[in-house]
């Protein structure tokens, strides 16, 4: 189990960095030149809502450093809108603007096409519900360890 548990984290990992340059590689076919893969994957999560950034956080996509830079670039390069909270100053939402709609439906058709390759390699709809249900448990046991240690 060891051995194997090993070599998924690493096949995580790689995944990771893949789906980032075909990303990338999609960014270079639009000739978006002033978005990075991570920040067009930070567009794609937020989609169409108006999202806190404390929420982008808290849902483990992206770390608090990491999130505040990329949401100062991407407002700063026309992608995003930020509204600062009447309530709660130190609080602020997100939006995309209609430049970055426009990406994020390329990304979608994108993923579309992706998915739809996968039945043209041999991949079952079956086999990819299993991955990601795999996939979610190893993330549950992952969260569990970092909430509440070896208990």
């Amino acid at each position: 189990m060891k051995k194997n548990y090993l070599e998924l984290t690493r096949i995580i990992e790689r995944m990771h960095r893949r789906f980032l340059d075909v990303l990338r590689a999609e960014l270079a076919r639009m000739e978006v030149k002033d978005l990075n893969a991570v920040q067009a994957l930070l567009l794609s999560n937020i989609g169409e809502e108006e999202i806190v950034i404390r929420d982008l956080i808290e849902r483990g996509y992206y770390q608090g450093s990491n999130v505040s830079y990329n949401i100062k670039k991407l407002s700063e390069m026309g992608y995003l809108e930020q509204q600062r909270s009447e309530h709660d100053k130190r609080s602020v939402r997100v939006k995309l603007t209609e430049k970055a709609l426009g990406v994020v439906a390329r990304i979608r058709d994108l993923e579309e096409k992706n998915a739809a390759a996968f039945s043209t390699t041999g991949i079952s709809e079956a086999e990819v519900e299993s991955a990601a249900e795999s996939l979610r448990k190893i993330e549950r046991v992952w969260s569990d360890h970092i909430h509440y240690g070896d208990e």
